[in-house]
């Protein structure tokens, strides 16, 4: 039976008809660049990203080079790369691990973190929820700015005479924490520390403006069983994060301490040329609990995101409702829940107690279970669905894909007695590459497919988006699944050079496939990239709703100024999956459309609810448990 509740104004703001409708007036600059309007600020992050991604694409295939063709003389890089190419035509090898340390940075921080969750937390929560912008759209610009201060530091570390940063993305110490070890622990890793203290401040005033949001401003008749998806998946990305991140803070704070004011959180009995430094009592491993704390959770802050836009998008376009509405909210507060209680199994290696391994052994298994659930919902929605293959239904499929892939080979790793043998080697880096990166990088990318026509008002070329993704889903396959194999056999990740390994020289002709692999992948994304600019400003022009989707964001203006709606903000009634509705004239219902309109397609309980809209005029909250 349907639980039915008038809805009122408690904790939900219907805003002002006439307070917002108007372009805020200004500028150049107040429009554009210090915008306080959610949609700008979202394709900030989105283009910021890009170029982010561009760069930190370009370092991998630098390095690849290197392990691809070990024999080969790279004298032709010297006037992009200077010094560091050695007199012999190679990478010099301390800047390879400085190409590694940046690649790594880059694309988890700047990219999968600031550019997924930056751009569409920004651009969809307003839209989706029936807000008018955020919580506080000064906190919101501040957000961006930070990320952007923080990208130009990590940027021109990339230039230093020194190199940047070199102690590995997790930047362990000692070796970070000693700016006279190598020559990446020097000015590249102070800037490296600062840029990610201002990347944290970035990222907990987004989230806690995101948290606000969704909380207190959603229009009249969006209960939280309403919410689509991706509001949900925005949702508890923004608390683990706000939970998480401040401790990465304090690790880093830490480590500038050790580094410059001669405190021993992490270093105790190093010596250097013979000579015994005065650091006593601190503990590397310390470090790792701090850093896993959040690298952790790191990989759903990643990956929530993308699953949520990917649920979004895989029930649009397979025309049936989402499987499962309850069981994808409950499998995405159960994984955030165990997310904080899995770090320690990056750390089997540490000398841990193996009881307490056991325990991480335990519980990193268990989060398998509601990501199974993810994948069996997903499937279950494209089962006999009438899919259209949009670029974005492509990409959607291709995340289902790796995050099986990815996820499957997640539970060897997360077996202590297996993961000793196979730590730090290539068997890890094609897994978390699976399963969080390209993973995720497929959830952005189907984002901005489906979201362009909002955000432009344009459409993006379809055949080219077929194109991208099919070299970019092949490529992906053929740069990760070998590494499987490779690590297996112990081939070691961050190496600079193999060569000198009998045991690894069987694997020449892999290491060379990874390589072309990787640079055809990387070449496949500049057709992302004029299909993107050139259809922001030729692309044909889109139709309101050119998805035929039921969500709110699609009932605004085709190029929607500040504030969002013109005039009243639409009352929302239904669920957002209300897809082939038995009965229905059309094989979409928008939530904006009351019951009242729909009597042919309406569920005996949905009948029951046109009195109660007529005498009231207001929305009406239902829990459906036949929808869930």
């Amino acid at each position: 039976m349907a639980t039915v509740d008038i809805h009122t104004h408690t904790n939900v703001q219907h805003h002002d008809d006439h307070e917002h409708d108007e372009h805020h007036e200004g500028n150049f600059w107040t429009n554009y660049i210090f915008s306080q309007d959610h949609k700008v600020i979202g394709k900030q992050f989105l283009i910021t990203g890009i170029l982010w991604a561009l760069i930190g694409g370009t370092l991998s295939v630098l390095f690849r080079l290197q392990l691809g063709f070990p024999d080969a003389n790279l004298e032709w890089l010297r006037p992009v790369l200077g010094g560091w190419i050695t007199p012999e035509g190679r990478i010099d090898s301390e800047f390879f691990l400085a190409l590694v340390t940046m690649h790594g940075t880059i694309m988890v921080f700047f990219v999968l973190t600031a550019g997924l969750s930056g751009t569409f937390s920004n651009f969809l929560i307003p839209l989706q929820i029936g807000a008018r912008d955020m919580a506080s759209g000064f906190m919101n610009m501040l957000s961006y700015w930070f990320f952007f201060l923080s990208s130009a530091i990590m940027f021109t570390s990339l230039f230093l005479s020194t190199g940047p940063a070199g102690g590995g993305w997790t930047i362990y110490p000692p070796l970070s924490a000693l700016p006279q070890a190598i020559s990446g622990s020097g000015l590249g890793m102070t800037l490296w520390l600062v840029s990610m203290a201002l990347f944290i401040v970035s990222t907990l005033l987004g989230g806690i403006n995101y948290i606000t949001t969704i909380i207190n401003l959603r229009t009249q008749g969006m209960s939280f069983s309403r919410l689509p998806l991706t509001i949900w998946a925005f949702f508890f990305t923004a608390i683990i994060g706000l939970l998480s991140f401040p401790v990465l803070f304090g690790a880093a704070l830490m480590l500038i301490f050790d580094r410059s004011l001669g405190t021993s959180f992490y270093l105790s009995d190093i010596y250097i040329g013979g000579e015994a430094l005065a650091h006593e009592g601190g503990s590397p491993v310390l470090f790792q609990h701090l850093f896993w704390f959040l690298g952790h959770p790191e990989v759903y802050i990643v990956l929530l995101p993308a699953l949520g836009i990917s649920s979004e998008i895989i029930a649009t376009n397979s025309r049936k409702p989402i499987f499962g509405y309850k069981a994808m909210v409950g499998s995405m507060l159960f994984i955030a829940i165990l997310s904080f209680v899995v770090w320690a199994h990056h750390m089997f290696v540490t000398g841990m107690n193996p009881f307490l391994g056991s325990i991480f052994t335990l519980l990193t298994l268990i989060i398998a279970v509601p990501s199974a659930v993810k994948i069996f919902n997903y499937v279950t929605t494209l089962w006999k669905g009438n899919i259209i293959f949009t670029p974005a239904m492509l990409f959607s499929i291709g995340l289902v894909s790796f995050f099986l892939t990815g996820g499957i080979t997640g539970i060897f790793l997360g077996n202590s007695a297996v993961d000793i043998q196979l730590h730090d080697t290539y068997f890890v880096v094609a897994h978390f590459h699976l399963v969080m990166g390209s993973a995720s990088f497929f959830g952005m990318l189907a984002g901005v497919y489906h979201w362009f026509p909002k955000m432009f008002g344009r459409m993006m070329n379809e055949k080219l988006g077929h194109i991208h993704f099919w070299l970019t889903f092949v490529g992906v396959y053929l740069v990760f699944f070998p590494m499987h194999y490779i690590g297996i056999a112990g081939f070691p990740r961050r190496y600079y050079s193999w060569t000198n390994f009998e045991t690894f020289s069987g694997f020449t002709d892999l290491n060379m496939l990874v390589s072309i692999a990787a640079i055809v992948t990387l070449s496949a994304q500049f057709i992302f990239l004029f299909n993107f600019f050139y259809s922001i400003f030729r692309g044909r022009l889109a139709p309101a709703n050119p998805w035929n989707s039921t969500t709110m964001e699609w009932t605004t203006p085709r190029f929607p100024k500040h504030g969002n709606w013109i005039g009243e903000i639409p009352s929302v009634y239904r669920w957002p999956y209300d897809y082939s509705k038995p009965g229905a004239k059309e094989d979409f219902i928008p939530q904006t459309i009351p019951y009242s309109e729909t009597p042919e397609s309406n569920f005996p309980h949905e009948n029951e609810l046109i009195k109660l809209e007529m005498e009231n005029g207001s929305a009406i909250v239902v829990e459906d448990k036949k929808h869930h």
